[in-house]
């Protein structure tokens, strides 16, 4: 099932395909259902009053918190694949990418990010960093070199 995220926690979206799809890691609970906690009827669907409550919620929550959060998951996903640029040298173009649309909001938005504007900044210098460590290591890269630095040069 998928979910969005929202200051006040997941929240769950209709599957796309819509069936219904399971979540990994749910066993039986206390009461003997291995139904994963949420709203009652079917799974992935949202009745009415629990969408507006949800869109109201989001709707409150300061747009900034909302970028920093996708920057912050951005710079997961580029820590998960420089992880495994080792076994799978093609992750590094996608921590590359990962890094590149990271950089471009922080940069690109600046102090309108605060107050986490310098550890979006710090967090982007410290995976360049890596990034180059990690190259500079690994002379099985092939492929365009990304765009890692402010002024386009690598």
């Amino acid at each position: 099932m998928s979910s969005l995220w929202t200051p006040y926690g997941e929240e769950p979206v209709g599957n796309p395909t819509g069936g219904p799809e399971p979540e990994p890691g749910f066993g039986p609970l206390s009461d003997g259902t291995t139904e994963p906690p949420g709203p009652p009827g079917p799974p992935g669907e949202l009745d009415e009053e629990q969408m507006r409550e949800m869109l109201s919620r989001l709707a409150a929550t300061p747009v900034e918190a909302i970028v920093t959060q996708f920057a912050v998951e951005l710079q997961e996903i580029c820590v998960l694949h420089l992880g495994l640029a080792g076994e799978r040298p093609e992750s590094l173009l996608q921590a590359a990418l990962a890094l590149d649309a990271m950089a471009s909001l922080s940069e690109g938005l600046g102090d309108r990010l605060a107050p986490n504007t310098d550890a979006l900044r710090q967090a982007v210098s410290q995976l360049r960093l890596a990034y180059v460590e990690i190259t500079s290591g690994n002379p099985t890269v092939t492929g365009e070199q990304p765009v890692i630095g402010p002024d386009n040069s690598p």
